[in-house]
């Protein structure tokens, strides 16, 4: 059996969901294609296919439906499992050059076939080629009142020419969709509805529609462009150019040139070019772009930097870790537009729906316009009319556009927070959790300790801490570098120390200015019988708050206790209740000692098991589903993978690595406790705009089907019902891109 393939395309000039289904029907009649994904919002289309496909006939197919198609970069690829992440090389959001594509030629044959193209709008709206159909079109409809009242004996054939310019571009495209296997569309009803209306002498309307539908079409695809800019804005972020070193010299290169182990320079101001690890020198790094995070944040060496971050007050050399195209932000560009390809539960449903209501609404058209004069005596013009105003009524546009529009636009607004979710139904079910167990390390915690208490027996607390530092120093065990940043924090002297001896498991050891200091374990200092018992019950009570404890020995004395402990997030306390008000449980799944585990979960407030195994969480997460719980799981991708995989959703926190993304259904870059909150609301948000879509799209086509049938409106009012509809729903769903908070 041929292994399958996957071939993603850029499709330019989709502006509602028509066009999707269009292209949709056309790629799936050729031969070894198996299935076929197309994103209206990300303009992009993804084929799985055997290797008898022939590649230029499919974008013949596109090309041929009036749409301009260009492949990505390196995109064969063997199809991916599900929830693998493919790293093919895309240079997502970059312009494409088409090479090896003739697609300068093909677009001038297009146009000369149809008349009317679906290219994307790159500039001012009147300067696409829809925009000048559309331009062209009013200024025949207004020449024709002007000859109508100036010459009324011609004034029928002058809206006919008038309703002739806009029309046959659009027959022509009903044509071609038909063709390809999509004979109810948008374009087909509206020939059939302007034909029929110059036949029943209602040429005027006829033109005045024709118009109405460019215009329509114009704003859709104006719309359109909107959400689809949100998400490719995001790779204008990245600098174009960077300055390399090499041999000792600084010089300025490609950005996307740049190889992984090449070290840049970044000078103060400067947007950072590549995902990178400091290699010399500390600054403040603005974040905003990437992870939405408002305050800069203070980096140093080995510290990790993000592509399009902005460097603040000093010189930075970086070391690249990621090519141009596995960046930060190529990879969440590429994620967000696969995720647009997936469907959504509700869009399936609609799009099942919608495959019956447009024959539905054909058959409907068809009774009203013929049974009333047949069986009741009707007037066949009046009925005629009718028929063919809820031929315009029925158009699906703005219902199938609903669900999509609104989780593209969810997806993109999501995006920019530093919030990722892998496609439509990730995104329905996040609005649905009644339970978020999180891992404690790295997760509610800032996954390193921090100096909590320095308990003095006799020196200052900055005597005990400049001894304590002063043996601690050189040392890269976490314990140490709490003891070093905290003596730092506070600007105490760290004078240097002579014979240190480091003693595993138990301590360090050294001489300063004739004292003997040693800084043990609290067993290591029984041992040397050090602790009395007021210091011991010191050490169980600093002990019992899950907190680690060295003890400070001078000249063999106990001196002081210093206790460190990895202390929750900043925002985790906010975080959590925002999850309480939200009507979501809380819970620690932790393979910490149960004392830590108790005594961080009792300063957050919420229910804990501690010393768990990674299949212990994944136990304990089916406990808690057989329990009626929708639960999603949050860690850091790598132990906690069994969890994710068994949660309801899986969501990995922090810096946007290649495990996290790839092995969870969705990922928070920055790794703020209060963003799984921020998703959970807005999926909630997302379901409400969608369900508003819905109201919208058949609400109007319900009122304007009574009106018609009763004949207060007539055709115009009826094409604004189907475009004016469409355009209404995606106005409402790009409301989402306003990112709350």
């Amino acid at each position: 059996m041929a292994e399958t393939s996957e071939t993603r395309y850029r499709v330019g000039g989709m502006d509602c969901a028509a066009c999707a289904t269009k292209i949709d029907a056309a790629v799936r009649r050729v031969t070894g294609v198996a299935d076929v994904s197309v994103s209206v919002v990300a303009g992009t289309m993804t084929i799985r296919h055997d290797g008898s496909s022939d590649l230029k006939a499919i974008e013949k197919k596109v090309t041929g439906l009036g749409y301009s198609v260009s492949p990505f970069t390196g995109n064969a690829a063997p199809a991916r499992e599900h929830g693998s992440h493919q790293h093919d090389h895309d240079h997502v959001g970059h312009d494409h050059d088409h090479a090896g594509h003739d697609h300068a030629d093909g677009e001038k044959e297009i146009e000369a076939l149809h008349g009317h193209d679906h290219t994307p709008m790159a500039g001012p709206w009147w300067q696409s080629r829809k925009g000048r159909l559309t331009i062209l079109s009013g200024a025949a409809l207004i020449a024709a009142y002007a000859v109508g009242h100036l010459v009324p004996a011609i004034a029928s054939y002058a809206f006919i020419v008038a309703m002739l310019v806009g029309l046959v571009p659009i027959t022509r495209r009903a044509v071609m969709a038909a063709l390809s296997g999509t004979p109810f569309s948008i374009e087909m009803l509206m020939t059939i509805a302007a034909v029929g209306a110059v036949i029943i002498n209602a040429g005027e309307e006829a033109a005045t529609v024709v118009f109405l539908f460019l215009v329509g079409e114009l704003l859709e695809g104006v719309a359109a462009g909107k959400a689809r800019e949100s998400i490719q804005s995001l790779t204008a972020l990245v600098p174009k150019t960077a300055l390399l070193e090499d041999n000792g010299q600084v010089r300025e290169v490609p950005a996307e040139s740049l190889a992984v182990g090449a070290v840049i320079m970044v000078r103060p101001g400067d947007r950072i070019s590549a995902d990178g690890i400091i290699v010399s020198g500390e600054s403040a790094i603005d974040e905003a772009p990437v992870t939405g995070e408002s305050t800069p944040v203070r980096k140093g060496v080995d510290a990790v930097v993000f592509a399009g971050t902005v460097n603040g007050d000093a010189v930075l050399r970086v070391r690249v870790t990621a090519a141009a195209a596995d960046n930060t932000i190529a990879r969440v560009v590429k994620l967000v537009e696969e995720a647009q390809e997936s469907k959504a539960p509700t869009e399936r449903f609609i799009d099942r729906f919608s495959r019956y209501y447009t024959p539905g609404v054909v058959v409907v058209a068809a009774l009203v316009a013929v049974v009333p004069p047949l069986f009741a005596g009707g007037a066949w013009s009046e009925w005629v009319y009718k028929g063919l105003a809820i031929l315009l009524i029925g158009c699906p546009c703005a219902l199938v556009i609903s669900t999509p529009a609104a989780i593209a636009a969810s997806l993109s607004a999501g995006a920019r927070r530093g919030l990722l979710m892998k496609g439509g139904a990730v995104l329905e079910t996040l609005g649905k959790v009644t339970m978020v167990a999180f891992d404690k390390t790295g997760t509610l915690t800032e996954g390193k300790p921090r100096v909590t208490d320095i308990v003095s027996f006799g020196l200052s607390e900055a005597q005990i801490l400049s001894r304590a530092a002063v043996l601690e120093r050189g040392s890269s065990h976490p314990l140490a570098l709490a003891i070093l940043n905290r003596a730092k924090a506070d600007g105490v002297p760290v004078p240097p120390a002579f014979e240190l001896e480091a003693v595993p498991g138990k301590g360090v050891s050294g001489k300063v200015g004739g004292e003997r200091l040693d800084l043990l374990s609290p067993s290591a200092a029984r041992e040397h019988g050090a602790l009395d018992g007021q210091q011991e019950s010191r050490v169980t009570v600093l002990n019992d708050e899950g907190k680690s404890v060295s003890v400070l020995l001078v000249n063999g004395a106990a001196a002081g206790l210093i206790a460190m402990r990895d202390e929750p997030r900043e925002d985790a306390v906010a975080g959590l209740s925002a999850l309480k008000s939200a009507g979501v449980k809380a819970m620690i799944l932790t393979g910490d000692n149960k004392r830590t585990a108790a005594a961080v979960a009792g300063m957050l407030g919420i229910d804990w098991r501690g010393e768990m195994m990674p299949e212990d969480k994944q136990r304990v997460v089916g406990e808690l589903k057989r329990e009626g719980f929708i639960i999603a799981k949050v860690g850091d991708g790598i132990n906690d993978a069994p969890a994710l995989a068994a949660a309801d959703i899986g969501i990995a926190m922090g810096g946007g690595t290649d495990v996290a993304l790839e092995t969870a259904d969705a990922a928070v870059l920055h790794g703020r406790v209060g963003d799984v909150a921020r998703m959970i609301a807005l999926s909630k948000r997302t379901m409400r705009n969608i369900l508003e879509n819905i109201t919208i799209a058949l609400g109007l086509k319900a009122v304007f089907l009574v009106t018609t049938i009763m004949g207060i409106t007539g055709l115009w009012p009826a094409i604004l019902a189907d475009t004016g509809a469409t355009v209404l729903v995606t106005i409402n769903a790009l409301r989402l891109l306003r990112v709350r908070g």
